[in-house]
């Protein structure tokens, strides 16, 4: 392979000859490595100590109990490790999946305007969706078909307040939410993939010193996974199933396949994103709003850090998701350790994690000047919360980004076909 070509596919090296009798495909024992299974579970270390808050954050606005709350874990944590394990092996690169960041942020504002056997049924729609839509190539066609700007505001309007949140909670908690914000800001000077982790370590820290922490794990254990009959109505499928799949969509499962890419591997998207969605739906009853392809944490396991050859850093991958079922396995007990934490410690530490989904939002948001208007109509419209019909503020962002990104389209258009004036000078 010569420098700057990709890496071969998983076809194009079953097509490669034999050398002396070795096997095309080396068994995984034999391909294994203490960097590639030390990315896996750095991996796994960073989604449980960020992400994770965003998912108990929703499970606490939706007044779920602690059973359906370690179900949920239960769910998202098994299918990512299935799926981890799955398609690195079927694919032979480094496939990190995870749940949806953006999705569960969605739900803290939405998931409690509806029944929770609607909001499983949403959840199936949407994985149903998200596999049709992998498996007959929509899946690039439908993204163009909202503009990137659009889609970008919408991210940053849902996650606006939790960025907003970390400041606020310093007026009830300042050492409590400051030890968090400057363990973070420290973190990404120096220690950038640990950022989360360390603000975690010093939140908890800081906690325990004022008296403020109440973790109890004395009945910590195998999670016992609780099904959820579906229930399907007009509002929560528009409310809920249509912004979560665009959300998961694009701002995962799009720069997912990115960073695969920049990486030098060809993934199949049908393949990836058909499987993914795929899995979601028949773990929503469970609880699991969206398993998808991951970004920030799939750098850590398909750079040369993992391995220096491409093509056994896929073994990252198997160590992500072997991880990600033994911890998934004892959901119950993350429910107890977060459960016990300062709910400003818990607001803090989940709007550090989505700083940086906050800030791509919105540098995708602002990127284009001829869609700046109608991104701002999308950012006011799904920031501000508000509920018509029955339906949540991401669903109304889109809707009022997109009318405006029509009608201001329309506007540019009809400038740009109109004569120009005679007494107007040349070029301006």
């Amino acid at each position: 392979m010569t420098a700057g070509s990709s890496v071969p596919t998983t076809e194009e090296r079953a097509e490669q000859p034999s050398s002396g009798g070795a096997s095309p495909r080396p068994r995984l024992v034999r391909d294994l490595s203490v960097s590639a299974v030390l990315a896996g579970v750095v991996a796994v270390v960073v989604s449980y100590s960020g992400p994770l808050v965003i998912v108990l954050s929703a499970a606490r606005a939706g007044h779920l109990d602690a059973g359906r709350t370690g179900s949920w874990i239960w769910a998202i944590s098994i299918g990512s490790g299935l799926t981890c394990i799955a398609l690195s092996m079927r694919t032979r690169m480094p496939v990190i999946t995870a749940w949806s960041t953006p999705g569960a942020a969605l739900l803290v504002t939405s998931i409690g305007s509806y029944a929770y056997g609607e909001v499983i049924g949403a959840f199936v729609v949407s994985g149903v969706v998200t596999a049709l839509i992998g498996v007959t190539g929509l899946f690039g066609r439908l993204m163009r078909m909202v503009p990137d700007a659009v889609v970008s505001a919408m991210l940053a309007g849902t996650l606006f307040s939790f960025g907003a949140d970390v400041f606020t909670s310093l007026e009830h908690t300042p050492v409590i939410a400051g030890s968090v914000l400057l363990a973070y800001l420290l973190g990404r000077r120096l220690l950038p993939r640990y950022a989360v982790l360390l603000a975690l370590v010093a939140g908890v820290v800081c906690s325990a010193a004022s008296a403020r922490l109440h973790v109890r794990l004395d009945h910590a254990g195998l999670v016992q996974p609780v099904f959820t009959t579906p229930a399907f109505s007009v509002a929560s499928l528009v409310g809920i199933a249509v912004p979560l799949t665009l959300a998961t969509l694009a701002s995962q499962n799009a720069p997912g396949i990115g960073v695969l890419a920049a990486s030098g591997f060809r993934p199949d998207d049908r393949l990836l994103v058909g499987s993914t969605g795929l899995v979601s739906a028949v773990l929503a009853p469970f609880g699991s709003h969206a398993v998808n392809l991951a970004a920030i944490t799939a750098a850590i396991c398909t750079g040369p850090e993992a391995h220096r050859d491409p093509r056994r850093r896929y073994v990252a991958g198997v160590a992500c998701g072997s991880a990600y079922l033994v911890v998934g396995a004892f959901g119950s007990t993350l429910v107890a350790f977060f459960a016990g934490l300062p709910k400003e410690l818990v607001a803090a530490l989940a709007g550090v994690a989505l700083l940086g989904a906050l800030s791509g939002g919105l540098t995708g948001a602002v990127r284009e000047e001829k869609d700046r208007e109608a991104a701002l109509v999308t950012f006011l419209a799904t920031a501000s919360g508000v509920t018509l019909l029955g339906i949540g503020s991401a669903f109304w962002g889109l809707v009022f980004g997109v009318g405006a990104h029509v009608l201001l389209g329309g506007r540019r258009r009809a400038a740009a076909s109109a004569p120009a004036d005679p007494g107007e000078p040349a070029g301006r």
